[in-house]
């Protein structure tokens, strides 16, 4: 498991070098006292995004965590998005779930699919193929690397109009787009998402409205909320500089389920609680990266 213990390491801290909000929230929650040290954040689970198209998207993606022992688990559909994705559950409960989308690019009209295909086309074999997953280093650079050119900022504002989805793929590539702090096992007052968030709003945390502040599955057992990306300054191809989304902060609150209510607080534990996603909470936390969304952030 070392491997994976570096590879998540190294993924999270060029992550928090990119998302301020991460730092912000930990050190509020040190200062209040919630927690001692960030390492005390549960890790719900990390999303990344992908293209659906030859030698990419989430048949490539998946063999990373699959060679760590994660094990693939449902998979969902976003008709309106044109978008699927798949979770994975992880060898050990001290790890996140990974959770990989696809952009189904065959889906769209015949310009949008030449403008993402001109760039994906670069990349003429499956790049993980070539990557030695027991080396963290060499998994590191690849999660943290271009696999095709810098867009044009005509093509990405083309893509915007059509999918903020892919407009966000074609520039940052496979980034992190965001990590979950679980808040169950949190002191009173900060547990349930009610709360959390209102500490969330306190410390000037913005967060996105879509489909509400409180995504709640039909069970009602799990609930989630997200940041709005931050944003962040962009250079294109020709030297356009754009501010464009970025990452963002996501927070579950997974509720135990009923066969398990009468267990002590002290004796729940991660298997005990709700788990997997739900497709109307999923679909409206990608938005948190839309521009309905971030044009009430500032840069």
């Amino acid at each position: 498991m070392k491997t994976l213990e570096e590879v998540l390491f190294k993924l999270m801290e060029r992550y928090k070098e990119k998302v301020p909000d991460v730092s912000k929230i930990n050190n509020a929650l040190i200062k209040n006292k919630v927690i001692k040290t960030e390492n005390d954040i549960e890790n719900d689970h990390i999303a990344f995004r992908t293209m659906g198209v030859e030698h990419l998207g989430i048949k490539s993606f998946e063999k990373i965590f699959l060679h760590y022992g994660y094990k693939a688990e449902d998979n969902y559909i976003f008709e309106q998005k044109k978008v699927k994705a798949r979770w994975y559950a992880p060898p050990e409960n001290r790890f996140p779930r990974i959770f990989l989308s696809e952009l189904q690019v065959n889906d769209f009209s015949d310009e949008i699919q030449k403008i993402i295909k001109s760039y994906t086309n670069e990349v003429t074999s499956d790049p993980v193929d070539s990557i030695d997953l027991n080396n963290s280093e060499e998994v590191n650079h690849f999660l943290h690397s271009a696999l095709w050119r810098i867009p044009t900022s005509s093509d990405y504002k083309k893509l915007l109009a059509e999918s903020e989805y892919a407009a966000w793929v074609i520039y940052n590539r496979y980034y992190l787009n965001h990590y979950t702090i679980n808040i169950d096992n949190l002191q009173e007052g900060y547990n349930n998402l009610k709360d959390f968030n209102s500490f969330l709003e306190s410390i000037g945390i913005l967060l996105s409205d879509a489909g509400g502040v409180i995504k709640q599955s039909k069970d009602g057992l799990l609930l989630q909320t997200a940041s709005i990306s931050q944003l962040t300054k962009a250079t294109f191809s020709e030297g356009d500089q754009l501010n464009i989304s970025g990452s963002y902060v996501e927070f579950s609150e997974r509720r135990v389920l009923p066969e398990y209510k009468h267990l002590p607080k002290n004796e729940i534990k991660r298997e005990h609680r709700r788990e997997g996603f739900e497709t109307a909470n999923a679909d409206k936390i990608f938005e948190s990266t839309f521009t309905s969304q971030t044009i009430k952030n500032k840069i």
